[in-house]
């Protein structure tokens, strides 16, 4: 081999490490790109759902902190039901055996203290005689035998009106029930 030959086949041989080494780079790049990307999108997801999750946080402490606010007068409210029972009671009586002047008085201190309640959230459930018992609104006192067999099941009776809340039962309506 001439001196040529081997000139040309050293630089051959070096243009083949070259490219050798370039296509390993070129791999190494390819691959470090790739694990670039996939803890990119790996990061993204991450930082989406921790945003999603905050978001989820940031609502329900809004809602607890709206539902603390409308519950916090109710043990308040709950102390004013004996009140509101004793008008009904006072009512009662002053209708069978008070003047008309003082049935009027009662009633409208009743009914004023009755609209401030009202104001804050405060509503009696609406329950007559022949309504349907619901455990989740009314509270059975005693059974009693039906006078009729429309009223098996049913309402006889109210003893005590029941009060809700914003929606939430505080005092169950204590009835009667036909049995």
């Amino acid at each position: 081999m001439s001196e040529n030959e081997d000139i040309q086949q050293e630089m051959h041989n070096e243009t083949e490490e070259q490219t050798a080494e370039n296509t390993e780079q070129n791999t190494e790049n390819v691959t470090a790109e790739k694990g670039a990307e996939e803890l990119l999108a790996e990061e993204k997801d991450r930082y989406i759902r921790l945003f999603a999750e905050f978001e989820n946080y940031k609502k329900r402490t809004a809602k607890e902190k709206l539902e603390y606010f409308q519950f916090a007068n109710q043990e308040m409210m709950i102390s004013m039901l004996g009140i509101l029972d004793d008008f009904e009671r006072a009512l009662k009586e002053i209708s069978k055996s008070g003047s008309e002047d003082q049935l009027q008085g009662v009633e409208l201190i009743y009914q004023k203290f009755q609209h401030r309640l009202g104001e804050k959230g405060l509503k009696p459930m609406t329950v007559q005689a022949g309504d349907d018992f619901n455990v989740d609104f009314h509270e059975a006192i005693t059974q009693i035998p039906a006078p009729n067999e429309e009223l098996k099941g049913k309402i006889v009776d109210v003893i005590e009106t029941g009060y809700t809340l914003h929606d939430k039962v505080i005092r169950f309506a204590k009835v009667v029930t036909g049995n």
